[in-house]
């Protein structure tokens, strides 16, 4: 076949092979993600594409076709136009595809995965490829062999080993470690080596390699061992693979010493002495032996046994126990038994020789017996032991005990020997009759076991001992107790559901199940506090608000398991702390605040109330302005709202601030809140007279003008509102040849002339018109004055400017003027007026001949008229008081005469 290898193709380094059998070879690594180019079906078997030397037009479309989609297809994808092979989406695990020990091929159609070949590591994907049309057909057998990468750490099978070695193991002493590591790559990426992370200098590792390339470790002795110094060594074994980098595994090893019978019985001491009273009872303990073997189990039993030196008579006398090495009194001691005992006692152990000990026992004649104590209890006895309840009445009878003599020589007397609340007397009206009793109740809690001893002496001063052991039975005579009556807790809110508090521990000093405390929550406690009944845990159950509730106060109850139980009572508090969970809240969304203008700087505006329902510095609320800061601040601590500077109305009418609220908490919260502020008015602003705009100006009224005709107006306006703005006129102060001629309207400022002109009435009117608003407390004025020149021309406007600027007096009128006229009264009075005028219009007409007939006689009295009407001026009624024109003046402006 010919092959045709394509070495290197991209980063991969796939490869192809191509005969004329139509195989394709190509080769990649594990894990590659998908798109990733393995090769061209088309350029490596040659055939023809678009580019090549046939016009395209000539050739036919090549398809590429996998013949069947089995377990090999999923791995690839093939374009069906230029025959290129990619990987798919589906990553290939060489581990998952090809199982080395199996060795077969699992075929899937006509895909399929293969992991028989020649060499042990190779892992085939077998894909059949159609190619199309008919004149190119051909079955291509695609083989891609998947390499291995290190993608795989080495694993132990258990994560604990143990290994036992005799602790007479030999140095260099092998043990295979049965539990190797493994790992699912290949080659050089599979376990290499082994290591140990402590050898303790006494053992190391080796790898072995078998026919199938399969490595052991064996664990390799490099010191002598001993069980007794030490009998177990942890440390940790570890593989590594070949990989680059290499990736680790591990798990603990435990090699364990085994016992070896490399230890005999010892004894302390080698000899014993050892005395006993010739009167001794049988049974009396004499001694007892006890050695020692550091071995273990069956090689450290040790059994004792006398040894052959030990004459009979003394084996016969003293008995040993094998098994514990007790020596007692075996027969009584008569006038004929020896005085002096050497028992030479054998510690024999396994395959050891035997350790050896010498006891003496020194035996003292004893010339007389002695007294006897003959007990008879009342109170229950067992094997010695007299159980007495607590709380037992006084005088409650243990015992009596019979003192006797033997001999029937000797005077006996007896007295009881040891603590405890116990009386022995004599028992009337018997002899030698004693009666032990308690003397007080006995209490369990204090002291369980009483040891006291009845001792009989005669007057040979011989003395018996008869030990009394009392054991006192508890009763449920306490009741449980908390070490603190009042239980203290604490716990942030908004905490997590069931949220532990605290566990509750109270003590009995019973015992058994007399001494068994449960735990319940009183009747006052709420339902989501839970109390473990065993434990005594105590959780909530709910999320705890402290703005809700910042305290709880309930009882607990501990309760023992006697009969009937008994009982007691704690208090728990539980303080619920803050945390910053609530933002400021002001009282109001929106505040407004009514202020007179020209409020003094730094008064108070009003007060922003602001609450924060958290505690601490959580509830400390710093209130500051976010507009308007150059006009206004805010005491933060007392919210208080203040002007740095007087408000002027005039100048704006309200305000609207927004007032931040800031808590303290880490993080802080804030909101804000909506300030209106609105000025209110006062008389602080006089009226302003508009027209005349000067006190030099005037107006010539024709001498023809009917009586209640409008000359002309005084119009004047103020800055403030209200009855502050409201503006009434009035004429203060006259002068002219008939000055009560004109009148004005205390609304309008409309001048209106009152009375006919007569011939005597021309010449100049100054009239001084107050303007005054409504202001309280205090109203507010201003003056103008309005000249009126009554003439029928004006022939010599010099001279009129020359009395402008004399200034008159005038008196000052202080009538208030009236302007409180109701609208239906102004119609009436201008209706009245009417009839006057239409006579006063008919009168004219007829005086229109008279007029002319008169006006060359006028003409030629002009001079001498202005003469007249200038002396009538300077013969006024003197004016009562003199006022200065400039200083009423608001704002002179000098304009042209009318």
């Amino acid at each position: 076949h010919l092959l045709l290898f394509l070495l290197f193709v991209g980063p991969f380094n796939c490869f192809a092979s191509y005969s004329r059998a139509t195989e394709l070879f190509y080769s990649l690594n594990e894990g590659l993600p998908a798109g990733v180019l393995i090769g061209s079906l088309a350029r490596d078997l040659r055939l023809p594409t678009a580019g090549g030397q046939n016009p395209a037009s000539l050739q036919p479309p090549l398809s590429f076709t996998l013949a069947s989609h089995g377990l090999g297809g999923q791995y690839v994808q093939l374009d069906n136009r230029s025959g290129e092979l990619h990987t798919s989406a589906v990553e290939i695990d060489r581990e998952a595809l090809c199982v080395e020990s199996s060795g077969a091929t699992i075929f899937g159609g006509s895909a399929a995965v293969s992991s028989s070949s020649p060499s042990s590591e190779s892992c085939l994907l077998l894909l059949d490829v159609l190619v199309l049309p008919q004149e190119y057909f051909r079955l291509v057998k695609v083989k891609i062999a998947i390499r291995d990468v290190n993608d795989n750490a080495p694993r132990f099978p258990v994560p604990h080993i143990r290994l036992l070695v005799p602790e007479n193991a030999p140095v260099n002493t092998r043990l295979a470690i049965e539990h190797p590591a493994l790992d699912p790559d290949m080659g050089t990426n599979g376990v290499q080596t082994y290591r140990l992370r402590d050898n303790y200098g006494v053992f190391t590792l080796d790898v072995e390699e078998n026919e199938n390339g399969e490595r052991t470790p064996y664990l390799i002795v490099m010191g002598s061992l001993d069980r007794e110094t030490q009998d177990e060594y942890v440390t940790v074994i570890i593989a590594e693979d070949g990989g680059t980098p290499p990736l680790v595994g591990s798990a603990t090893l435990t090699i364990g010493i085994s016992d070896i019978n490399d230890n005999c019985p010892q004894f302390n001491d080698s000899q014993l002495n050892v005395t006993l009273y010739g009167n001794s009872s049988l049974g009396t303990h004499v001694a007892t032996v006890h050695a020692v073997d550091m071995d273990l189990g069956s090689n450290a039993q040790i059994t004792y046994s006398y040894s052959q030196k030990v004459p009979q008579p003394s084996r016969d006398l003293f008995h040993l126990n094998e098994s514990t090495g007790a020596i007692t009194l075996s027969t009584k001691v008569d006038g004929d038994t020896p005085r002096l005992h050497r028992l030479i006692i054998l510690g024999n152990g396994p395959g050891c020789i035997p350790a050896v000990i010498t006891v003496l026992v020194t035996i003292i004649k004893v010339m007389m017996r002695p007294p006897e104590v003959v007990p008879r209890f009342i109170a229950n006895e067992v094997e010695g032991v007299v159980y007495l309840k607590e709380l037992e009445p006084i005088n409650t009878p243990v015992a009596f005990f019979t003192i006797k003599d033997p001999d029937e020589r000797y005077k006996v007397n007896c007295y009881l020997d040891g603590d405890g609340p116990f009386r022995l007397s004599p028992y009337k009206p018997y002899n030698n009759e004693y009666l032990l009793e308690t003397t007080k109740p006995l209490d369990f809690e204090t002291q369980q076991l009483y040891e006291i001893s009845v001792v009989a002496w005669n007057s040979e001063g011989f003395h018996v001992k008869k030990v009394v052991k009392i054991q006192v039975l508890d009763d449920n005579d306490n009741s449980p107790v908390f070490p603190e009556q009042l239980i203290e807790l604490s716990i942030e809110e908004n905490n997590v559901p069931n949220a532990f508090l605290t566990k509750l521990h109270a003590t009995d000093a019973d015992s058994g199940e007399r001494g068994q405390v449960s735990y319940f929550l009183g009747p006052d406690a709420p339902s989501y506090f839970a109390l473990d009944k065993t434990t005594g845990v105590l959780t909530v159950s709910t999320q705890l608000d402290r703005e809700e509730k910042e305290k709880y106060r309930y009882t607990v109850k501990a309760v023992d398991s006697g009969f009937p139980p008994r009982e007691s009572i704690a208090t728990v508090t539980i303080t619920v702390l803050d945390k910053n969970d609530n933002s400021p809240r002001f009282i109001n969304k929106d505040f407004s605040f009514f202020v007179p203008e020209n409020f003094p700087g730094f008064g108070e505006i009003g007060v922003i109330s602001v609450t924060d329902a958290d505690a601490g510095q959580n509830g400390w609320v710093a209130l500051s302005v976010l507009n308007g800061s150059d006009i206004f601040v805010i005491d933060t601590g007392k919210g208080v709202l203040r002007a740095k500077v007087s408000l002027d109305r005039e100048q704006q009418s309200s305000y609207v601030l927004w007032i931040e609220a800031v808590d303290g908490g880490d993080p802080a919260l804030s909101s804000t809140a909506k300030i209106t502020i609105l000025l209110l008015d006062i008389n602080d602003n006089p009226p302003l007279v508009l027209f005349p705009q000067s006190n030099m100006s005037y107006l010539l009224v024709l001498p023809s003008t009917l009586p209640g005709s409008p000359i002309t107006e005084v119009y004047a306006v103020d800055k403030d509102t209200g009855m502050n703005a409201v503006i009434a006129y009035s004429i203060i102060g006259r002068r002219g040849p008939r000055p009560e001629s004109f009148r004005i309207d205390p609304k309008t400022g409309n001048i209106t002339l009152e009375e006919s002109l007569m011939q005597n009435d021309y010449g100049l009117y100054r009239l001084l018109v107050k303007v005054s608003d409504h202001g309280y407390p205090e109203p507010l004025h201003s003056t103008v004055m309005v000249n009126l020149f009554v003439n029928d021309t004006v022939s010599n406007e010099s001279y009129i400017e020359s009395l402008l600027r004399k200034e008159p007096d005038i008196s000052v009128e202080e009538k208030q003027p009236q302007i409180s006229i109701e609208p239906t009264h102004k119609k009436m009075e201008s209706a009245s007026c009417m009839p006057t005028l239409v006579a006063l219009s008919i009168i004219s007409l007829g005086l229109i001949a008279l007029v002319t007939g008169m006006g060359i006689y006028i003409c030629l009295r002009k001079g001498k008229k202005h003469h007249r009407a200038d002396e009538n001026l300077e013969v006024q009624i003197p004016l009562n008081g003199r006022i200065n024109l400039h200083m009423l003046e608001k704002k002179p402006v000098e304009i042209s005469n009318i």
